[in-house]
């Protein structure tokens, strides 16, 4: 059996995402995204499974930051989890849950579900945790909080929670983009039914003194039709204007195009790392979808 680990505690889309995949293997919990990143790269689990993307928030610049300046952990999969998230409470205040002083949830959730929070919760002061899991757990250990929690259904009930407003996010096309680390290139992830495609995923650096490379980087792609799904752009940590690439590819890497377009990309000066070619799933079993409800007056 392997370890799986993930951005914990128990109750996380990220561990929505890791059962969707993993089902029956060991899942660790982990308390922030660098810490989970750790222990694979020490070999103390086999596989990493963390959040790179919301279609609301856009990427999770740790998760990038460490994949590219901590640690080389080729992504082996992705799993794209649609994301509800619900105002929860303790028991105690479910009927006085407008009195609310306090709201607590991941950063990227909190602006999630920013016009809702503004509209029927503004005197409530917002407070961040490493995870909208961490969020229940809180109100859980401590009932005298005032407070609520933005989190999912899974959290409610780990935590004995009550759910007293259902999908108060802002979008309702909210998914969240999880990828499968390993500690090497060479393992694979087996796909399950709901796979939707494959992708490659590039880092590149551009030569300093180089007119126009970033249409040249570009070009090397487009005149051999490859389809390109993401080009991200980072600081590069070393300077002010000096920033990286990711670049997402829609489809896994060949034995002709790809590697032509990154011999072309070298011989124009710049770096490139391959940062993963993988399946891509797509989960809809983490909860039952229901319907958005409007916000209440």
């Amino acid at each position: 059996m392997n370890k799986i680990g993930y951005l914990g505690p128990k109750g996380t889309f990220t561990e929505m995402a890791a059962v969707s995949i993993f089902a029956g293997e060991e899942l660790v919990p982990f308390e922030t995204i660098p810490a989970c990143m750790d222990a694979l790269a020490a070999e103390d689990i086999d596989r990493a499974v963390i959040p790179l993307e919301n279609t609301i928030e856009g990427s999770v610049n740790m998760t990038l930051d460490y994949l590219i300046h901590k640690h080389n952990l080729p992504i082996i999969g992705e799993v794209t989890v649609p994301i509800e998230q619900h105002l929860m409470v303790h028991p105690s205040r479910a009927e006085q849950w407008r009195e609310i002083e306090d709201v607590y949830s991941h950063p990227h959730a909190i602006a999630q579900c920013h016009d809702f929070l503004t509209d029927i919760l503004p005197g409530a002061s917002l407070h961040y945790t490493n995870s909208t899991s961490a969020a229940a757990e809180k109100l859980h250990d401590d009932p005298s909080m005032n407070a609520a929690a933005v989190a999912n259904v899974l959290a409610a009930e780990q935590y004995g929670l009550t759910i007293v407003n259902e999908n108060v996010h802002d979008y309702e096309n909210n998914h969240t983009r999880f990828v499968v680390l390993a500690q090497e290139a060479s393992m694979e992830l087996q796909p399950a039914a709901s796979r939707t495609g494959d992708k490659t995923t590039l880092m590149v650096t551009l030569p300093s003194d180089f007119s126009g490379a970033l249409h040249q980087v570009l070009s090397a792609f487009a005149w051999r039709k490859l389809n390109l799904t993401k080009i991200e752009s980072r600081p590069m940590k070393t300077g002010i204007g000096n920033y990286f690439f990711v670049i997402d590819v829609d489809q896994l890497m060949d034995d002709v195009l790809l590697p032509g377009a990154v011999a072309e990309l070298e011989a124009l000066g710049c770096g490139v790392r391959i940062l993963g070619s993988y399946p891509c799933l797509f989960s809809v079993e983490e909860i039952e979808s229901t319907e958005k409800k409007p916000i209440p007056k």
